[in-house]
């Protein structure tokens, strides 16, 4: 074999992000002249605020800000993250505890690559976001699936916590928690929250703690950051960014918090995997972060969801088949689609691809979300406006109508 061939097999094995490849099919079937509504996309369905775009513009064009910057991010932007979260959760982050990052994902991997070595394990609550799981295998860690509690429609999605301590062995080094999550949409409770710290300090675990969608919470749902704890430092590695809150995907900005005897040495992983985030984006970061302007657009575009995400769930509620449970938070609703593949006899991948190919209608399977608890269910997004949620919604019963009646007829 040549040795070019030779690489990795885990490569192979890896998941990829499901949602993209979809979004390439949803492309694909545009260019063919369908009308495509996608359902099932990320990212808010507007672009970044002007005056975010216009912070970034100066800095290129006028200050021509485009040199290397310090591989943990510039200081005033580090300053900016420290000052949000402690005016927002009560926390007491210093700027040399913030470590900036192109995207949450590069927060996340270097959070992964700081603390696991070969064969340590770390907890996914399950569906789950696949960063978490395939950064871990690709260090050599050892993901352990824990399934969410469905408890019903009324309900919704919580943490199985004593199964998550079950789990624990000598080997474990971290649980991850994602919240508001993706993909249900649940805004876990501070109870929970509570009572996890509780078992981190207990089995003196690490909580990788993922707040992306924390400025997408509905009807005053408490939310509790995991970074306003007086004893984060022991117990938290928390990652946050901009992609979601400021519709700024394209940009990949995040950020990781971590104790600053952790966070110093950090640098020099970072260095060694992107050198620095990108220059001009961080300046344009401090706006976003620091102008009222943008935070009048955030509310106004997390009451506009809230008003999409009423929308969407009373359309899909009560197709047969479909248990839907209203999401407190994040962007997405993920349905439990149980009878409905038992009625048709497939499975949540083949109900997708015929969605897709007859109604062209992208959403997601609960199986892009590893490992397997999502294969019940379907995600949509409702990060977008109201048409394309009433064509979406049109377009799933539709399709589920046609199945159900094709069943009937064999």
């Amino acid at each position: 074999m040549k040795p070019t061939l030779k690489y990795r097999g885990l490569i192979e094995e890896l998941r990829g992000e499901g949602g993209f490849a979809y979004i390439a099919r949803g492309r694909e079937l545009m260019r063919k002249g369908f009308r495509v509504v996608n359902l099932s996309i990320g990212q808010p369905d507007v672009p970044t605020p002007e005056n975010v775009i216009d912070s970034a513009v100066y800095w290129l064009k006028e200050k021509k800000y485009t040199a290397y910057t310090e591989t943990a991010g510039i200081p005033e932007l580090r300053e900016a993250i420290a000052e949000y979260l402690n005016t927002r959760y009560g926390s007491d982050v210093k700027p040399s505890e913030v470590v900036v990052t192109p995207g949450t994902k590069g927060a996340i991997f270097l959070a992964l690559a700081a603390y696991l070595e070969p064969g340590d394990e770390i907890i996914v609550p399950e569906p789950s976001y696949p960063a978490y799981p395939e950064g871990a295998r690709i260090i050599g860690g050892v993901p352990r699936y824990i399934p969410l509690k469905f408890e019903g429609p009324d309900k919704g999605f919580s943490l199985d916590l004593s199964l998550i301590e079950e789990n624990i062995t000598s080997r474990t080094k971290m649980i991850a928690v994602n919240n508001p999550h993706n993909p249900t949409g649940e805004v876990f409770s501070p109870k929970q929250l509570d009572e996890l710290m509780d078992i981190a300090r207990r089995k003196n675990v690490m909580i990788l703690a993922d707040e992306i969608y924390d400025n997408f919470i509905y009807d005053n749902k408490p939310f509790k950051s995991l970074i306003s704890y007086p004893d984060w430092r022991d117990y938290v590695v928390y990652t946050n960014g901009f992609s979601k809150t400021f519709s700024m995907t394209g940009w990949r900005l995040g950020y990781l918090v971590v104790r600053e005897e952790v966070a110093r040495h950090l640098s020099k992983l970072a260095v060694n995997m992107w050198g620095c985030p990108v220059s001009f984006a961080q300046k344009a970061a401090i706006d976003a972060l620091r102008d009222e302007e943008t935070w009048k657009w955030v509310r106004e575009l997390s009451r506009r969801y809230s008003e999409t995400r009423r929308l969407l769930y009373d359309l899909v509620k009560d197709v047969p088949g479909v248990e839907a449970s209203l999401p407190s938070g994040a962007y997405y609703l993920f349905p439990r689609i149980t009878g409905l593949l038992e009625a048709t006899g497939m499975s949540v991948e083949e109900l997708v691809d015929y969605i897709i190919d007859n109604h062209h209608l992208i959403i997601l399977p609960g199986t892009a979300f590893p490992d397997k608890a999502g294969r019940d269910y379907v995600r949509f997004s409702f990060a977008t406006n109201r048409e394309e949620i009433v064509e979406g919604a049109k377009r799933f019963k539709e399709a589920v109508e046609e199945l159900l009646a094709s069943r009937e007829h064999k």
